[in-house]
């Protein structure tokens, strides 16, 4: 209740002074003012609108408002050591979760850091919202410190790239960013924020806007009946299950397809574990850099029924060479246009469904599928031949069986590209999607250590391990420190050569010789032990089990140094080269 003395009245005959009422539209725009925040603070607000629970980077100059909103919100900050890890973070995050990983970096050199983990998202089909910092408005037009123009960077690695240039769109571009970044194809998203824009203030009347998420739509009926018309008439039918397959959680649905036609399931490096390796009708994984055990099963068939499979995860020219074998394609999208994958029927729909109503139409089939077995058992003598090999350093086969052994069958390994990821992706049996790891749309070296702290907040019940060379594990190694300090458990497994072994086993291949692909390592115990982590280095063939399931139940940073004996590289090709399959 206001005071008599303090009336209007009052104050006039008291001290002469004249009182104007406040127009209730004046008070309006007061209280505005009053309840205003920064268009930062919005940024942060729709982020936690679409469920943002981590976001990944390094703070600068020109985003420190953005950064401080985080730190007052329900979002979690994790401080990286590089931009590059960041990425590769949020990258891994978004693969296990399904959702947009974000990361984020101030501009110019901070945001070209994040370049590459976001172009390995794209390839790899995995949603991701980069955000960073850009010079103001008002210098954006000159040339000017740091001020490069970073939409026109991103662009090409992107499903959109764009400026906010004014604080009223926020609310707006942040939720079509993650629409298309988790809409199929997924991939990453990219925007810049203004240093100007971001301090801005922004009226309460901008809130985030409702998430919408699409439903599946269901098959055509039309294109129903003509692949099931294919299948029906098929001699040697087999299925080629990709990383989309993995995404649509259509592991059952794939199970139940293959079971009831009695068709024989492959994946692509990407797809490994949508459907279970130790599973009857398994074939494993294509991709290899020659003709390999499964491609035998593609050899016979007449019919492919692509599941999921997207070009970027390897050349369908080395399952149809000739590009007469008939193919259905069941995806969420349209296939991408190529001689060697040309499409007799597209179902454009939910996958789950379409593998459901496709077995219902198609029926009973007479199954002719002889020769899966010894593909089969190929395999399996191979991986069993590993487990026995006590030579040291240690033969890659047996990297791999000692590998499978210490881990369970939802626990999470994450292979880097090198030559021990043509052995992983071959012989590692993978029983769940996304529990193998590995990227073979971009193919990049060194994402698997950051990578694997973005899985482990994903999954944080699943224990974690990194199947990594010596030339990948230095290029982002200082992300063990990160690792440590946001109490993360897990284990880097390297595997030593001193070289960049896979260029090595190609030029040996293709000139006889190779140069310049050796180096030198540290000692990589007292490397591991510098940050506080647990070093362990092998010194004979029966060591490695033991010590990865010891640092498996750790709970801190492990890193094992293994040696490998990529001598049976051309052992592997020559064998593969003199194989028949009866």
């Amino acid at each position: 209740m206001t005071p008599a003395w303090f009336s209007a009245a009052a104050l006039r005959s008291s001290y002469g002074l004249a009182v104007v009422r406040c127009p209730p539209e004046l008070a309006a725009m007061v209280e505005d003012v009053n309840d205003s925040r920064t268009a930062a603070e919005l940024i942060v607000q729709c982020l936690e609108n679409e469920g943002v629970t981590h976001i990944f980077g390094i703070p600068g100059e020109e985003n420190i408002r953005l950064v401080d909103a985080i730190s007052q919100s329900s979002i979690q900050y994790v401080l990286t050591r590089h931009e590059q890890g960041a990425s590769f973070m949020a990258e891994t995050y978004g693969r296990l979760t399904g959702k947009a990983g974000v990361c984020s970096a101030t501009l110019g050199p901070g945001a070209i850091n994040l370049l590459l983990g976001v172009a390995d998202a794209t390839t790899n089909s995995t949603p991701l919202l980069a955000l960073s910092a850009q010079v103001g408005m008002n210098r954006s037009f000159k040339e000017s410190h740091q001020g490069v123009d970073l939409p026109a960077m991103f662009a090409p690695v992107t499903k959109w790239s764009e400026l906010v240039a004014t604080p009223g769109a926020v609310p707006e571009m942040v939720r079509k960013a993650f629409k298309l970044a988790q809409t199929e194809r997924p991939g990453a998203v990219y925007l810049a924020v203004p240093e100007d824009v971001e301090k801005a203030q922004v009226s309460p009347a901008l809130t985030p806007l409702a998430v919408n998420v699409p439903r599946p739509e269901e098959p055509s009926p039309g294109q129903i009946e003509r692949a099931a018309a294919l299948l029906r008439t098929a001699r040697n039918p087999v299925v080629l299950a990709g990383h989309g397959a993995a995404r649509a959680g259509a592991g059952h649905a794939l199970r139940r397809f293959a079971e009831a036609l009695g068709v024989p399931v492959a994946t692509t490096f990407h797809g490994k574990g949508v459907f279970p390796d130790d599973h009857p009708l398994a074939l494993g994984a294509v991709g290899f850099m020659r003709h390999d055990y499964v491609n035998f099963g593609f050899d016979r068939a007449d019919v492919i029924v692509a599941v999921g499979y997207e070009l970027q995860e390897f050349d369908p020219v080395r399952i149809n060479p000739a590009g007469e074998t008939r193919i259905i394609h069941i995806h969420r999208f349209p296939a991408e246009v190529d001689a060697h994958y040309d499409v007799a029927v597209g179902l454009h729909s939910d996958i789950n469904r379409s593998l459901d109503v496709l077995a219902a139409a198609v029926g009973e089939r007479p199954t002719t599928t002889g020769g899966d077995e010894r593909i089969r058992e190929l395999l399996t003598d191979e991986l069993a031949r590993g487990r026995a090999d006590d030579r040291f350093p240690l033969a890659p086969a047996r990297i791999v069986a000692d590998t499978r052994s210490a881990l369970g069958r939802e626990d999470i390994v994450l292979v880097d590209t090198g030559a021990l990821k043509m052995w992983m992706a071959r012989l590692y049996p993978t029983y769940e999607p996304n529990t193998c790891l590995i990227s073979n749309g971009l193919s990049t070296m060194a994402w698997t250590v950051p990578g694997a702290i973005g899985a482990k907040i994903a999954r944080p019940d699943a224990k974690v391990l990194v199947a990594t060379g010596d030339g990948a594990f230095l290029m982002n190694s200082q992300e063990i420190e990160t690792a440590l300090r946001i109490g993360v458990a897990m284990v880097i497994l390297i595997w030593v050569d001193d070289a960049y072994g896979l260029i090595s086993w190609k030029m040996d291949l293709e000139i006889g010789h190779n140069v310049d692909t050796t180096f030198s390592n540290p000692d990589f115990v007292a490397y591991a032990e510098s940050f506080g982590a647990t070093g362990y280095r092998i010194g004979a063939a029966d060591e490695l089990l033991p010590t990865l399931r010891t640092a498996l139940a750790a709970d801190t940073v492990s890193v094992i140094a293994c040696p490998v004996d990529y001598s049976a590289n051309l052992e592997l090709i020559e064998s593969l080269g003199d194989l028949e399959l009866s």
